[in-house]
């Protein structure tokens, strides 16, 4: 049990891959707070997780509310007492549809950006004062392999994931002091049910499939090991850096 007694906070932990993060982090015996803006979602899985022996509550949250991203931590340390990880994984993906830069519509853009940056800058400033108070925290934001592809037809999501690493730097940078580690994780197109289904045709998930290594789909089990590690004491020297976890697509 590599992260017995440690509370870990998980965005978007509802749905999709955050649910796996959510599930994985609590078999490794963290105390999970499932963040969701879909609550009975958050609950179910928060739910399932007791069921299982482990602990978790679930707590609603729009990550780009002021308000409701320090009601999250504050319902963390209410519940538990700590936190002692992050994963920034709530985003916009799946309800986005490919299009041109310039059939963009800008408020869409500034959507997306208000999730998939903003959110993380606000989820990271609510819990900062309990993970500085504590001397050590973990901190695992959610990129994209589509940032260093540069996949076209959405712009503004690529532009947004490119955005978390230069963040994840940056803040690494701020917090090293603090004995904080910022890492991200760019996972490559993965298959979670129904958030896949309109946003890829059968003909681009196999094209995705010829282009790995490891030529086959890519599940939200592919990434939980990582994130473990990261949430983990055995990457306590290890800060600013993002992994590829896509089956071998891209290299850097």
């Amino acid at each position: 049990m590599r992260l017995q007694n440690k509370v870990a906070i998980v965005t978007g932990g509802g749905v999709g891959i955050g649910k796996a993060y959510a599930q994985g982090l609590a078999q490794e015996g963290a105390k999970v707070v499932v963040a969701d803006i879909q609550e009975a979602e958050a609950q179910k899985v928060a739910a399932d997780i007791r069921k299982a022996g482990d602990e978790a509550i679930a707590v609603p949250v729009d990550v780009t509310s002021v308000e409701k991203t320090q009601a999250m931590a504050q319902a963390a340390l209410q519940a538990y007492g700590r936190i002692d990880i992050l994963v920034n994984n709530a985003g916009l993906y799946s309800a986005l549809k490919k299009k041109t830069f310039m059939e963009i519509d800008p408020d869409e853009w500034d959507r997306v950006m208000a999730v998939n940056v903003k959110g993380l800058f606000l989820c990271v400033k609510a819990v900062y004062p309990a993970m500085k108070q504590q001397g050590k925290g973990k901190i695992i934001n959610i990129s994209s392999g589509t940032a260093l592809s540069g996949s076209p037809l959405f712009l503004h999501y690529v532009s947004s994931k490119a955005g978390v690493l230069g963040f994840t730097r940056a803040l690494a940078r701020e917090v090293g002091d603090d004995n904080i580690c910022v890492n991200s994780i760019m996972p490559g197109l993965t298959i979670s049910g129904s958030n896949q289904e309109g946003v890829m045709t059968p003909e681009q998930v196999a094209d995705r499939r010829k282009r790995r290594c490891f030529q086959r789909d890519q599940y939200p089990q592919d990434l939980v090991g990582t994130v473990i590690f990261l949430a983990s004491d055995d990457s306590d020297f290890m800060t600013g850096q993002s992994i590829s976890v896509d089956g071998g697509m891209n290299m850097h």
